[in-house]
């Protein structure tokens, strides 16, 4: 999807928290304890968050086939690869095991540019995105 244009106020809502998790949630905090499993516990914490994102928008009333159900779905799915790969590995990362995660979690952090930039051009506030 390279456009979105909410149809009303519950699916701007809806884009405008997503667009807000996806600035925030991302990347390991000063807690990481060097294992893969720690760094997908925030791909884990956001895919709770769109859940929510997503009930609330429902709870609203507001139809099932918007367009930001489909980028809440894709932003969960994308995390769900990363997180099946690594959530239980708790070991201490070596140097060919860090190059996997590495590359795993950066086709997950293209995948969320992308939806943050469709985001904001369609909820206007892509002035944002350069800050």
């Amino acid at each position: 999807m390279t456009t979105w244009q909410p149809q009303g106020e519950a699916e701007l809502s809806a884009g405008w928290r997503l667009w807000l998790e996806l600035s925030t949630r991302l990347w390991p905090d000063g807690d990481w304890d060097g294992t893969p499993a720690e760094a997908v516990r925030a791909l884990r914490a956001l895919s709770a968050a769109c859940g929510e994102i997503h009930a609330a928008y429902l709870e609203s009333g507001a139809p099932r086939s918007a367009q930001v159900v489909g980028l809440l779905h894709s932003v969960v799915f994308a995390a769900s690869l990363p997180v099946g790969l690594w959530q239980d590995d708790r070991a201490p990362l070596d140097a060919d095991r860090a190059a996997l995660l590495h590359s795993d979690l950066s086709g997950f952090v293209d995948h969320v540019a992308g939806v943050r930039a469709v985001l904001a051009r369609g909820g206007g506030w892509a002035e944002l995105e350069s800050r």
